[in-house]
């Protein structure tokens, strides 16, 4: 809580100074937000742009990509319009006026009304189930059509494609089902239902971009120049934060998960630990979702081109209802997956622990931590209840301890300092940094260690921040060794956010301007590198279904690069992992034999195969067959870790029964927990490199 409002008191302390620095304005709304987001993000962001020509290509691209990223608006001499503009938005940034936007705006609103009449025209006429043409379904990898002509025949590919796709759904639903009812649909009926229903996705989509006013593409263009700062700098019209807070107040908890949209497509961003989606274990980030079906529904909501406030109106409903969503899995395979809505069950997000027996491995300790949680009033500390489950363990007199966190995406700065400090003496864990100025060394004052002996920490892709910052500590202490994926996430900056209003003094009538969450300081390790980029990279790497794609904050464009500083004295003499080499090459000599791995890398290497895999047959019969083929690549990986592993004993403390058997659902999701445990092929190579450092130290 005293790092929490050092932090605050600063950041107050330098919008102050902007507001009273801020030269006078008397300018329209759109203006003086312009001119405040600069003067802010001038004086506050951690690495701050220049405005010239560089930056100005640069939102013009990114601009232009948002705009009509899939290119079916904009003809190729519009653009060339907007071209005119490419060097000279920074000017126009310095000026605050809007050329390139007024014209952006003026030529989408054009865009949207000539390829409605196209649609219209299209709409009614025979589609063609043997077409030879194909669809890209990347907008990257296509061109601006060069005048109407060229417009209208993409615009019949794109048709033909829903139609085709859903048609193709119908036959193969008719050939699945056990229903005598459905067995009796005609070819030529589930053809006219599919084209029925792109018919009224269509109309629904253009009837939400009938309804997009300046005001969205006005955000969204101030959201293109503060993205060209770097990714997690976003600016907030007053109705956006609002709905922000809404979002992190648990406005998604139908189903347990956060969702944005790219492309047109609704993808999940988050599963949040404890809710049905975790539970379920279908869902997973990065999945595309297609469609959504109510039980009293017939048919599925196409979702693509839906706002993301309709998404989550379809996909939120009351506790025990269940929805049904079409979705397309990383690997391209799709399918339909039913979630039964709930709560969010807070105690599957805290901390807990078991004891796990691999064969002549025995009496390792296992903690969990899905989240770093915190609510800085004393009452629910995640290192506290870290500390608890340590203790528990020792009772148990455990030979080694594991802490999971993996998917774990961080949270309180002071709870990791705290945890840190549970399995070394008193040092340093982390250095924070603005882009002037010293770095500030957050410590672990409390030289008593809860816990002296060996210990794994496992993370993958998606361990962020808070996780990132522990494992960082750990691991140049020499105290615990890393075991997982090719890097953590690599997000290494802190943000905050800033209210405009604050920073310039008058102009009420023009207020509220919105808000800006800005990247304002990174975190560094104590030997000076930067989690930013590069994340953590584990003493020992492990196969993964992403070890070919990026993913994480090396994805995104504009990512602040990686940096270093002086590194800070440190030392502890509790526990040094022992010779990390020879226990790397020993897991090494195990995974390459181990089947479940070697699919998994497999499967990796499928997944980096059909990432652009996005030219798509638009005949019937070449669509079953691309289908097809994907359909029995993927399902060769369903089953990877789904049988449980031979050998592999997980029980629960003594100590815990009494808690976990007080009431029916406790025990229903630890027997959950407990199970997924026991197909957990990365938790038995972990134990089994726990039993290397243990004969190690003995050596």
């Amino acid at each position: 809580m005293k790092i929490k409002l050092l932090i605050t008191l600063a950041l107050a302390a330098s919008v102050a100074v902007i507001a009273a620095v801020f030269p006078k304005a008397n300018k329209d709304k759109e203006s003086l937000t312009l001119q405040v987001l600069m003067a802010v993000l001038e004086r506050l962001h951690f690495s701050p742009q220049e405005i010239d020509d560089s930056l100005s290509q640069e939102i013009y691209k990114e601009y232009l990509d948002g705009m009509d990223r899939s290119k079916r608006f904009l003809l190729s001499s519009e653009v060339d319009q907007l071209k005119v503009y490419q060097n000279s938005i920074d000017e126009q940034i310095n000026a605050s006026s809007f050329e390139f936007f007024d014209l952006s705006n003026t030529l989408m609103e054009n865009g949207i009304a000539r390829s409605q009449k196209i649609y219209e025209s299209l709409i009614d006429e025979e589609i063609s189930l043997s077409s030879e043409n194909s669809l890209e379904l990347d907008g990257e990898k296509t061109s601006f059509a060069k005048n109407e002509e060229e417009l209208t025949a993409r615009w019949r590919d794109y048709l033909t494609f829903q139609v085709v796709t859903r048609y193709e759904t119908y036959l193969s639903d008719r050939e699945k089902s056990d229903d005598p009812k459905d067995k009796e649909k005609s070819d030529e009926e589930l053809l006219t239902k599919a084209k029925k229903n792109t018919k009224e996705m269509f109309d629904d989509w253009f009837e939400r971009l009938d309804d997009i006013r300046r005001s969205d593409r006005f955000e969204g263009y101030l959201n293109t120049l503060t993205h060209t700062y770097d990714p997690h700098t976003d600016y907030y019209s007053p109705k956006a934060k609002e709905d922000f807070d809404l979002k992190m107040g648990g406005r998604l908890e139908g189903i347990g998960a956060r969702l944005f949209v790219k492309d047109d497509l609704t993808e999940v961003s988050t599963i949040i630990v404890g809710g049905p989606a975790w539970k379920a274990k279908q869902l997973a980030v990065e999945d595309k979702i297609l469609k959504v079906r109510q039980d009293e529904d017939d048919e599925p909501v196409d979702l693509t081109g839906m706002r993301i406030d309709d998404v989550v109106q379809l996909i939120r409903g009351k506790k025990g209802t269940k929805v049904h969503l079409t979705i397309r899995k990383k690997s391209g395979k799709t399918e339909v997956i039913t979630i039964e809505r709930d709560e969010v069950i807070v105690d599957e997000s805290f901390a807990r622990s078991v004891i796990v027996d691999f064969e002549e491995v025995k009496n390792i300790g296992f903690i969990s931590l899905p989240v770093f949680y915190s609510t800085f009033d004393g009452e629910n500390s995640c290192a506290d209840d870290v500390k608890k489950e340590v203790e528990k363990l020792n009772a148990q007199n455990v030979n080694g301890i594991i802490l999971d966190l993996r998917w774990n995406g961080g949270g309180s700065l002071q709870d990791v300092i705290d945890m840190s400090g549970l399995f070394i003496e008193e040092g340093p864990i982390v250095q924070v940094k603005s882009s002037e100025g010293k770095a500030s060394v957050y410590k672990d004052r409390d030289s008593s260690v809860s816990y002296d002996g060996p210990m794994i920490v496992m993370t993958n892709m998606i361990s962020a921040s808070a996780s990132e910052i522990l494992a960082g500590a750990l691991q140049d202490y020499g105290r615990a060794l890393i075991v997982g994926s090719n890097s953590t996430f690599g997000k290494g900056t802190v943000q905050g956010f800033y209210d405009l209003d604050r920073v310039y003094n008058g102009a009420s009538d023009l207020k509220p301007l919105g808000q800006v969450k800005m990247t304002t300081q990174k975190f560094y390790r104590i030997n000076g590198g930067s989690n930013q980029l590069t994340g953590i990279i584990p003493d020992i790497v492990l196969p993964d279904n992403f070890s070919y794609v990026n993913v994480g904050e090396k994805e995104y464009d504009n990512a602040l690069e990686w940096s270093k500083i002086d590194p800070v004295p440190y030392e502890q003499n509790v526990y040094h992992v022992p010779n990390i080499q020879k226990l790397k090459q020993q897991s090494e000599g195990r995974v390459s034999s181990n089947a479940v791995f070697n699919l998994i890398d497999d499967n990796a290497k499928y997944i980096k195969e059909v990432e652009n895999d996005t030219d798509v047959p638009l005949s019937l019969e070449g669509y079953k067959e691309y289908l097809a083929e994907r359909e029995t690549r993927a399902e060769r990986y369903d089953n990877i870790m789904k049988d449980p592993i031979a050998g592999l004993v997980i029980s629960n403390l003594p100590m815990d029964i009494d808690y976990i058997q007080s009431d029916s659902s406790r025990i229903a999701r630890n027997e959950d927990w407990l199970e997924g445990l026991h197909k957990d092929v990365y938790l038995q190579e972990t134990v089994m490199i726990m039993k290397d450092m243990i004969g190690s130290a003995k050596q």
